[in-house]
């Protein structure tokens, strides 16, 4: 038996989504479904194509890097005004609150605790 990248991402799932195939063993569409709606969103189309990117992302690389999921997301929405629909489709940023939404824990830098810090 060969043991695939998805088998370590997804160790204990038995069921898989065939939509999410790459996702967390403990993610599913209810439990991204419950985190937007803790975070104030609405999950449409494109909030699902965002969450199957983060988490197809994930799955082909070792080292998650932030400029490199944003501009892949930035390309695949291009049309639709790229990095400006992101961040009005997640307001909490499309790559923080993207990986939430997705099951994973977001790529170094995707979350500036400093930003609209007071000293």
């Amino acid at each position: 038996m060969t043991i695939t990248r998805d088998d370590i991402l997804n160790p204990g799932a038995t069921e898989r989504d065939p939509n999410f195939p790459h996702a967390p063993a403990d993610w599913n569409r209810a439990a991204a479904e419950a985190v937007a709606s803790a975070e104030g969103l609405t999950l449409s189309d494109d909030h699902w194509v965002v969450i199957r990117a983060v988490q197809d992302y994930f799955a082909r690389t070792d080292q998650p890097n932030l400029r490199e999921l944003q501009d892949g997301l930035d390309e695949r929405f291009h049309a639709q005004g790229g990095l400006k629909h992101l961040y009005r489709l997640l307001p909490g940023g499309p790559i923080a609150q993207g990986c939430r939404l997705a099951g994973l824990a977001p790529p170094a830098g995707a979350i500036d605790e400093s930003f609209g810090a007071v000293r």
